[in-house]
């Protein structure tokens, strides 16, 4: 194993001879725009009591120049990932001057130059373990201390840290910031950020708090920054959780920067967080988007407190921020913004990651045993997040939700700015609500899997309920009437059940919708009766319950038990009528999946072009400029990926003769162009043309998709080669490398490199960034229609990183459920 996987043990037995108290950190950037500059300087002193002679302090980067003990020069020792420290005394101050690496793959220190107008622009990304590629540190979150830091940087830049600055000055065309000393933080939610970058300001008072609010982005996306509401929501944001954690917002100010070739959706630095530009729409956006960037601006703010302010202490109990986080994000977003339709799109698309993730063979529970940091990195999944709000959605209803956040209220107020593990939490909760909470974390945070639960009906008419691998619930079930076509909920019957068969005394209803109101983490199946129901009239439903019956339609069909064909012809039926975009634009995903992955190959081209009809039509029929007309384009677009029939339409849209009110706008355009490249029916000229009119960072991304995305067997081998060969390419680039190559769904292109793939996984999670070969393993494994050479591979490589081998088991459990789905239609 690498010294930079860092393990649990051996983390734990340095922060217990490792008191830290303070680290200063200095970095020269002012070299940043010289492309030719491939590292920067940078110095840290750590200032830290010991009750051992030595240690190690982590550091990913070029190299280690200097390192003093004490005042005293210390031979340097330094494997590329720890620099060994001797000759401690009780007290210390050590300092480490080295060179760091800019990045290229969102770790780290991120260099991005804008082809618009050639500024370049940087930030820092780091959790897990990333802090290290930036300075000399104590890489793990229960080492906590207060950090200064120090930037030289080009005059005229905007400079940001978690802090605000405490000083500034400027000669010869360099300024020099030092920001104020933070609270104690762990290191991986420090940030630095410098760049040209566009900047709006504004504030949020609170009696007499008052926080200054900035967002940023790069300049040449100034005109594309919904600042207005960012802000709107931010503000309604720290009104919502000042009030509900009873714990004034503790960071100063409040900063949120849009960021370019970001690896997440944001991250929760305190003070300065940072966010993907696709939250940026650069033309049209529904309101959909709208709402995501909402929750996960409120996701964000919720870490100030469940995360930042008290930290795990080690990765395994990672859900004690995430799962929260995760939970407050669809929480306030309801209770305090304009999108009170968040907690419909959570259980018909958010859950679903959830579902899916739950069901793999490297499953886990949501306090996870997380050995190591490649472990680490692998466990922000769907288990994490989307089954941890789940459950803690299970909890509010079991406890109460006055009693749920005062025990939050208890649990900060103990803990500010320490580190916490799940019993300290259970304690404050079992405290104020006075139920047993450990009895049902022992049954819901400290196991892995799915209930299902479905209804059975013997001969003389009596229903039992039942579910597999049985688990505490609190259900609600609606029964609803199908009267004048439309589905009316006629009443709920709530009740608790644990047992692997429950008897039911229910009226007849013509649907029996099971776990109405979303109260547990299940799978809930429709009964016959209730499949005809929704079939006939789904779309007259209120939203929750229709995003219930979406959701499990979407998992019995992906579980092989609804017919795929069944499936598309109730998306058919209903899609087009379906009035929240949240909701269509998951279920127009999950439908060209069916088609791609759960149709057997035989009657594959006829869904194809069935879908591809059905989108056209649902296009032409939606009310112009509206979210769905921009919902059912993108769907239309992206079938016409598979299919040349739609060329002439396509570039009748593309010519600006498509519906009336449809924005054409960039990101649409991209796509219509990417489906005629991969029909073979653009031609280099036209990729040309269209890079021509957006030559942008997304536009030239856009471009090396479309160009390895043509159906040529040269092409597709070009684009392979490279992804695995060409180092140079960004995170983006990478993504969109790898999209050529699969694009289409062409095996005939691609099935002869299924062998080099399993050849190759092994050096590419050796040799590059656990981000890198993440998309490389991921991206371009084999769909082939047998999992005999997965099989082969993981016989072969037993000793393999257990983060590489469990990448490759997800995968081949994912190609052997389609396998047996479409062996099942």
């Amino acid at each position: 194993m690498s010294s930079a996987n860092l393990t649990r043990q051996e983390t734990a037995s340095r922060s217990a001879t490792i008191t830290l108290h303070e680290i200063r950190v200095e970095l020269d950037l002012r070299d940043a725009p010289n492309p030719a500059q491939q590292g920067f300087r940078t110095t840290t002193t750590l200032v830290f009591d010991a009750t051992s002679p030595v240690t190690w302090v982590d550091f990913i980067g070029e190299s280690v120049g200097r390192v003093t003990v004490n005042g005293v020069d210390a031979r340097v020792e330094y494997d590329g990932a720890r620099v060994a420290v001797t000759g401690l005394s009780a007290s210390n101050t050590v300092e480490i001057e080295a060179t760091g690496v800019y990045s290229r793959s969102g770790e780290g220190l991120h260099r991005f130059v804008d082809p618009v107008d050639g500024e370049t622009y940087l930030y820092t990304q780091y959790e897990p373990a990333d802090s290290r590629r930036v300075m000399a540190c104590f890489e793990q979150p229960d080492m906590k201390a207060s950090y200064t830091f120090i930037v030289h940087a080009p005059a005229g830049w905007h400079v940001l840290s978690n802090q605000s600055a405490a000083s500034a000055r400027e000669e010869s065309g360099v300024q020099t910031v030092e920001f104020a000393p933070t609270l104690p933080l762990s290191s991986y939610i420090t940030a630095v950020a410098a760049g040209p970058y566009h900047r709006v300001d504004s504030e949020w008072v609170r009696g007499e708090q008052e926080v200054a609010l900035g967002v940023l982005c790069r300049a040449s996306l100034a005109a594309h920054l919904e600042a207005d509401e960012i802000i709107e929501v931010t503000r309604q944001g720290l009104d919502f959780f000042t009030d509900a954690f009873a714990f004034a917002y503790p960071w100063g100010k409040y900063d949120q920067i849009f960021v370019p070739e970001y690896n997440l959706g944001a991250m929760e630095n305190p003070g300065l967080v940072t966010f993907t530009e696709a939250y940026i729409p650069r033309g049209a956006a529904t309101d959909a988007q709208r709402g995501a960037r909402a929750n996960t601006i409120l996701h964000e703010m919720a870490h100030m407190w469940f995360g930042d302010l008290v930290t795990m202490r080690w990765w395994d109990d990672l859900w004690l921020k995430e799962s929260f986080a995760d939970y407050m994000g669809s929480h306030a977003s309801a209770a305090a913004t304009r999108f009170t339709d968040a907690w419909e799109r959570f259980a018909a698309n958010r859950k679903a990651w959830a579902y899916q993730q739950d069901q793999l063979p490297t499953t886990h529970p949501i306090v996870a045993d997380i050995p190591d940091l490649e472990a680490a990195k692998l466990n922000f999944d769907g288990i994490t997040y989307a089954k941890g709000a789940s459950v803690l959605k299970q909890l509010v209803a079991f406890v109460g939700e006055e009693p749920f956040f005062e025990g939050a209220r208890r649990y900060f107020a103990r803990h500010a700015y320490g580190n916490t593990t799940l019993d300290d939490l259970l304690v404050e909760l079992e405290h104020v609500s006075g139920r047993d909470v450990q009895a049902w974390s022992k049954a819901w945070l400290e196991t892995s899997g799915v209930s299902t639960l479905w209804m059975e009906s013997d001969a003389a008419g009596e229903r039992t309920l039942v579910q597999s691998d049985p688990r505490p619930h609190r259900l609600r079930i609606g029964l609803y009437d199908l009267a004048d076509g439309r589905l009316v909920l006629r009443e709920q019957r709530e009740l608790d059940i644990a047992a692997e068969r429950t008897p039911l005394s229910l009226p007849h209803a013509d649907l029996v919708l099971l776990n109405d109101s979303d109260l547990s983490y299940v799978k809930a199946r429709l009964d016959d009766a209730s499949l005809d129901a929704v079939t006939a009239a789904l779309s007259t439903l209120a939203p929750l319950p229709r995003a219930l019956v979406w959701s499990s339609l979407w998992n019995a069909t992906r579980d092989g038990e609804l017919s795929a064909a069944r499936y598309l012809e109730i998306v058919r039926l209903h899609a087009p009528a379906e009035e929240n975009i949240g909701l269509l634009s998951g279920v127009l995903a999950n439908a060209a999946y069916t088609i791609g992955h759960f149709v057997p190959a035989a009657q594959r081209d006829t869904a194809r072009a069935a879908w591809l009809r059905s989108s056209e039509a649902a296009l032409d029929d939606a009310a112009p400029g509206s979210d769905a007309q921009l919902a059912w384009a993108r769907a239309f677009a992206a079938a016409s990926a598979l299919s040349s029939v739609s060329t002439a339409r396509v570039q009748a849209i593309l010519d600006g003769r498509g519906p009336e009110g449809l924005p054409v706008d960039p990101e649409l355009r991209w796509s219509l162009v990417n489906a005629l490249a991969t029909t073979g029916a653009a031609s280099d000229d036209a990729i040309r043309s269209e890079l021509a009119r957006d030559d942008t960072a997304d536009g030239r991304v856009a471009a090396l998709r479309a160009y390895a995305s043509r159906p040529v067997a040269e092409v597709r081998a070009a684009a392979w080669e490279r992804a695995w060969d060409d180092e140079a390419l960004s995170n983006d680039q990478l993504d969109a490398t790898i999209a050529g190559v699969r694009a289409g769904a062409r095996r005939d292109l691609i099935a002869q490199f299924d062998g080099a793939y399993f050849e190759r996984i092994g050096d590419a999670w050796a040799s590059r960034s656990i981000e890198l070969a993440r998309r490389l393993v991921l991206g371009l494994f084999p769909l082939s229609d047998s999992t005999d050479p997965v099989d082969t591979w993981l016989a072969a490589n037993p000793a393999a990183p257990a983060a590489l081998r469990r990448l490759v088991i997800e995968q081949r459990d994912h190609l052997a459920r389609e396998i047996r789905v479409r062996a099942a239609q």
